[in-house]
């Protein structure tokens, strides 16, 4: 572990802080429309530590778990160079607090009736708590992670699709696949053996919170074949929930998120699409129209599919675009498992994060019928 991530390290700084004459430190300097409390999360053994205390598991209450309930940026506490995995770690935790927040609204504005209600088991929402609670460990974990001459990003505020609890629902499994997609990217990124050792823990997590909305909300096999399906460009997956965040509403201070990003298209299938399981012919959709993707005449473009540990290529017809749709066949030689990751590039396989011109996508295969609902704006 390295010095910068050990509470000595923390205490270095706080005596700086202090005027104890320890040399090359600085102290932290608060902007003034902050309290300060949040610097106290600075101190990686403040208030419960995740994997010592219960309340990541076992808090029951609809308030906001520590530290969910501090919302402010945690401002350096050092001078120096960032570590080498802060800028990874940033951008997990403030994917982190998008997640923390869809489950702690989702608690806010259902009630057990509400889940029972739609034939729902009736532990349903007890269960999101719990999941709530696992997330908030995420955000004290990573928090800790992230070296003290670097800022610890706060939340923003976010739209959720929060119409019904079914939609609800469905939406959390878009969350908890997509979770695990980038994070099998993200471990790539990672410099340091221990990062990598720590994002593969939480993967793990997130894998059990998706099967147990597969086995006991969908009623379906969770097993999704003998691998997950491997993504390498983490921060495309990343920059594909800008939308969820209100446009203002991020702490100034935070750092760009995610950070590099490539301001893509996004990517869809047509709201009208009726199967996205593997042989299906689709029409892709670009949602932003204010950034449309724009093809060269002379280039022959493709959509890449990721599933498992593999990927395939098909040509894609891009002349005539955006008068004529661009369509495409799902390749049928991929189980109907687990979930396919989608794209465009102008090279086949997109070899490199630059060869990607739009996307991606995240398609579910399980539940299989799930996914025309969700590209269609509803789950009911």
């Amino acid at each position: 572990m390295s010095l910068l991530h050990t509470p000595y390290a923390f205490l270095i700084c706080l005596g700086a802080l202090l005027g104890l004459g320890i040399q090359n430190e600085a102290p932290f300097r608060v902007p003034p429309h902050y309290s300060g409390e949040a610097q106290k999360l600075a101190d990686p053994n403040y208030g419960p530590i995740p994997g010592l205390s219960d309340h990541y598991s076992s808090y029951w209450g609809v308030e906001r778990p520590f530290p969910g309930n501090i919302t402010d940026p945690v401002f350096p506490t050092c001078d120096g160079p960032p570590a080498e995995d802060d800028n990874t770690w940033q951008n997990l935790l403030s994917a982190e607090w998008i997640i923390f927040e869809f489950y702690q609204q989702g608690i806010e504005s259902f009630t057990d009736e509400d889940f029972v209600r739609i034939g729902m088991p009736n532990n349903t929402r007890q269960r999101l708590m719990e999941i709530r609670n696992n997330e908030a460990g995420h955000l004290r974990i990573f928090q800790n992670q992230i070296s003290p001459t670097s800022i610890k990003p706060g939340p923003c505020k976010y739209n959720f699709p929060l119409r019904d609890p079914l939609s609800y629902l469905a939406f959390m499994s878009v969350l908890e696949i997509s979770s695990m997609a980038f994070l099998t990217g993200l471990v790539q990124e990672a410099k340091s053996v221990q990062a990598q050792g720590a994002m593969a823990a939480i993967s793990q997590t997130e894998t059990r919170h998706e099967i147990w909305a597969l086995t006991e909300i969908w009623k379906v096999n969770p097993f999704a074949g003998p691998a997950d399906t491997v993504f390498p460009y983490a921060n495309q997956i990343l920059y594909s929930t800008h939308n969820l965040i209100i446009p203002g509403s991020c702490p100034p201070e935070n750092p760009e998120y995610p950070y590099p990003r490539q301001l893509l298209p996004g990517l869809s299938a047509a709201p009208d699409t009726k199967s996205l399981a593997p042989g299906a012919t689709i029409t892709l959709d670009f949602p932003d129209k204010e950034n449309q993707p724009e093809f060269d005449p002379d280039t022959q473009y493709y959509a890449v599919f990721f599933h498992s540990v593999l990927n395939t290529s098909v040509p894609i017809d891009t002349k005539g675009f955006p008068k004529r749709p661009i369509t495409v066949t799902i390749p049928e030689v991929f189980e109907t498992r687990g979930v396919i990751v989608a794209l465009i590039a102008d090279e086949a396989g997109a070899p490199t994060k630059e060869s990607v011109v739009a996307g991606p996508a995240v398609i579910l295969e399980q539940p299989v019928e799930l996914g025309p609902k969700l590209v269609s704006g509803g789950a009911s």
